[in-house]
């Protein structure tokens, strides 16, 4: 599988770049980041809030066929410009790698295209190392494909 999501995570510090080229307007990119609906399900977990406006919140969650919870993250939407930033923090529940500010920057790349840069910052180069270490590059990278698959009916 084609990695289009480039993870470069340099040795030493505490932050993660992110980029990604979108076939979608920048409209539509963003609207995957603010929709509950579409968030729900290129992300393929519940959420159970989402507020995307300024000093906004959100909580996501993600259970087995049982109903038992696997996964639970929650976080404060700092700032929010529609259709260009999105600055909030994610913390995920009973996971040892702390809370991370996220900052994503949207842009039109024309003729229908987008370009989405995250810069991800952690309380230490070790925590950050921890994130790597499980295996979050080809996970982002399946995620951003599932976005694009699921905002590109939109279209």
């Amino acid at each position: 599988m084609e990695m289009k999501t480039k993870v470069l995570a340099e040795e030493g510090k505490q932050e993660i770049l992110i980029n990604r080229e979108f076939d979608l307007p920048l409209e539509l990119l963003f609207k995957a980041y603010e929709d509950p609906e579409l968030v729900e399900q290129w992300m393929g977990t519940k959420v159970l809030s989402l507020e995307s406006k300024q000093n906004g919140s959100y909580q996501f969650q993600t259970s087995d066929a049982n109903g038992n919870v696997m996964f639970k993250a929650r976080g404060v939407i700092h700032t929010f410009i529609p259709n260009q930033k999105i600055i909030k923090t994610f913390e995920m529940e009973n996971a040892p790698v702390g809370i991370q500010l996220e900052i994503y920057a949207f842009e039109s790349l024309g003729e229908g295209k987008s370009k989405l840069q995250m810069h991800v910052l952690y309380e230490s180069v070790a925590l950050r190392d921890q994130v790597v270490k499980y295996g979050m590059a080809p996970g982002i990278n399946m995620a951003h494909n599932r976005l694009e698959e699921v905002v590109g009916k939109l279209k």
